[in-house]
Parts: structure tokens; sequence; C-alpha cells
């Protein structure tokens, strides 16, 4: 177990291994009343520690190979604007998240990702040397604690993910790169493709998206992101981490452009049943690191973690008490219920929304994305 646990995010993906990732950790906490909604600062690695701990936790044993710590939006800037008033700095969040993370990654065979996003200051000033020197002081934050290997997450500027893959780089750790894109590219209209070939360029060792859109939307774009390495003769590892939300009207604009975000979200969750094939469809795209981001609950993880399972040969505890596919209702003392401890019956449910009058899709974003079609670049 020791030597297992040692061997490095790089070292699984060059073995062909599954990778699993973890979930999504500003919406839960949310709901659980740590996180504060819209500004969706990560406070609470200092504030309320166990509330963190408790969801690293779940998701390692929901079958998470790797724990991200609690850093999202912890930049100075973010933390200023934001309404920070606990004078809770951007050091002490990370410093506190990495030693979150570190303990729970070691109750299991889990690796400790460091988490940087995107900052205000890149869109308010385009300074690449303030942008870079912002990445450089949570990199050193994390480096104090010796984390496994590094994520940029949440980035909707290929050029800003650039930049912190370059900073990330001069250290001697792995760094994976998802941006929070569609499938037309990141918000200056650059293809997915193209966005692949300059982060990789940039020294990015793990590529891919996460974020504001659907799994099967998500997975098309990394497939054109690995089109386009192939055709620039590079390679790197894929990988997703996207919403746990059905979000079909919103594939540019993403989910903060529907009606129900970020507080009514609910009616649009996915069941474990679509992450199952979810998962099928981004191992068949040849990603390998699988995971998710808001909106993936434990249970979310779980079901990657199963659908893998043959390719792993690694069930999650929290596989324990339920089995496959609804084995456990098989004890269930109605007759009808049993019937449904079957694969066939839960893919080929089409789960109703219990609302008689529920549209089937939102009208206000589809005028959204008419308008951002009409803003994006030619």
């Amino acid at each position: 177990m020791e030597s297992q646990k040692r061997r490095g995010i790089l070292e699984r993906l060059n073995a062909g291994e599954v990778v699993v990732g973890d979930g999504g950790y500003v919406m839960q906490l949310e709901r659980r009343g740590y996180v504060k909604a819209g500004h969706w600062t990560p406070e609470a690695a200092v504030e309320h520690p166990e509330a963190v701990r408790q969801l690293h936790r779940e998701f390692l044993r929901a079958g998470a190979n790797v724990i991200q710590t609690f850093t999202f939006y912890c930049s100075e800037d973010k933390l200023e604007i934001s309404g920070n008033v606990t004078n809770i700095t951007g050091a002490q969040i990370n410093e506190a998240a990495c030693d979150l993370a570190r303990e729970v990654a070691n109750e299991g065979d889990a690796l400790v990702a460091g988490c940087v996003s995107k900052t205000p200051c890149y869109v308010k000033s385009h300074s690449e040397t303030e942008v870079k020197a912002i990445f450089k002081k949570q990199m050193d934050d994390f480096l104090k604690k010796d984390i496994d290997f590094f994520i940029v997450e949440f980035v909707d500027h290929v050029e800003e993910a650039v930049w912190a893959v370059e900073v990330l780089k001069t250290s001697s750790k792995p760094v994976g790169a998802t941006l929070c894109i569609s499938p037309q590219g990141d918000m200056e209209g650059v293809p997915p493709g193209e966005c692949a070939v300059r982060l990789v360029k940039a020294g990015a060792d793990i590529v891919g998206v996460n974020c504001h859109l659907d799994p099967l939307t998500c997975v098309r774009t990394v497939k054109l992101m690995k089109a386009g390495l192939e055709n620039a003769g590079l390679k790197a590892h894929l990988m997703v981490q996207p919403l746990g939300f059905h979000t079909p009207e919103c594939n540019f604009g993403g989910y903060t452009s529907l009606p129900e975000y970020p507080f009514a979200l609910e009616t649009r969750a996915m069941t474990r049943w679509d992450i199952h094939q979810y998962a099928r469809e981004a191992y068949n795209a040849g990603i390998r690191y699988i995971g998710g981001c808001c909106g993936f609950e434990p249970y979310h993880i779980r079901a990657i973690a199963e659908e893998m399972a043959a390719e792993t040969g690694v069930l999650p505890p929290a596989s324990e008490k339920h089995g496959l596919w609804g084995a456990a209702l098989e004890m269930h003392t109605k007759p009808w219920v049993r019937a449904r401890a079957r694969r066939e019956y839960w893919e080929n449910l089409l789960p109703a929304s219990g609302r008689p009058k529920c549209p089937s899709m939102a009208t206000a974003a589809d005028d959204y994305e008419k308008k951002m079609e009409s803003n994006k670049p030619t």
C-alpha cells in the first residue's frame, strides 16, 4: 500500500489507469451553510475545517483517487472584492486547505491536487506580470505543503490558463489545466483544439475542461481538444470534470445563464445513472482522469468509480451498502421495487420532474445564448 501511495498522478496515467477525481465543493458547502453564494470563496477551510474535511472524506469513500484543495477563488484580489471582512488571508486558506486535503488523502490511496482558478485581475488589467504574481503566490503556499500536483481550473480565457501553467511549471510538480469552455471555444473564440495546443506547449501534462456545462457536452469539448493535439503532433493526458446538472440550452455561456442558477438547480440534477453513462463516454473518448465539478455529490463520484470498476478492479467502500445497479433492492419487501434491482430498469428510465407545469427547458437561457452568439468574435 505504501509504495502504491507514492505513485504520482503521471505514473498512474502513464500506466493507462483510470483516475477518479472528486466532486464539487462550493455549491455543496453553500447548501450546507458554509460558503457565501455568488462569491464562492473558500474561507470555510479556516472557519469550518470540519465541514471541508467531512466532504473530502465522503468523496474519498465514494472512490476518488484525488482530493483537491478547497482553494477555489483563493486569490487576494478575489477575496477582497468578495467582501472578506474576516481578515483571513489567502495564505491562511491555502495552507489550511492543503492540510485538510492531505489528512483525508492519507486515509486512502489518494493524491492531493493544489488548485488555482481564474483571477479578477486578468479581466481588469490583462497584465501578465500581475496575474502571474498572483499564481506565484498561491504556488508558493502549496509547495510549502508539498502537494502532489497542480490543477488550473475554471479559467475561461486560454491566455490566462497558459500564464498559470507557465508559473506552476517552474516547480517540479505535474500540472493539469482544465478550461471552463464550450465546444465553441474560450471567451475569445479560441477553438478547443487550439486551446489544448497552447496549454501543452506551455507545459501542461494533463488538459481538459471543467464546470459550466453538462457531462456529455464537456466530453465533446475534450474530444475536440484531443483532435487538436493529434493534429499538432502533441501528446497529453486528458481530463474532464463537468457540471452535475443538465444544461442543454446554455452550451456557450454556461449554467450561470440559467434562471435556476444558483438556488434552484436541484431540478436539473444528474442521476447516478446519468453519471454511469458519462463515465463510459469519457473512457471511450480516451479520457482517463474522470471527475466532477459543481453539482457532483459523493454519490455521483461513486457512480464513476462503479462504472469504471471493470477497468480498475476496485469498488469503493461506499458501494458496500447497496451493490451495483440497485442490487440491494432485491431484499425489498415490495415485489415491484424488487423488480428494479437490475441495470436495464435504471438505464432505460426517463425520470419525471414531479412538477406538472415544469418546462423541459428554460427560454431565458435561449435568449441569452442568442445574445452571446451575436457578441462572439468572428
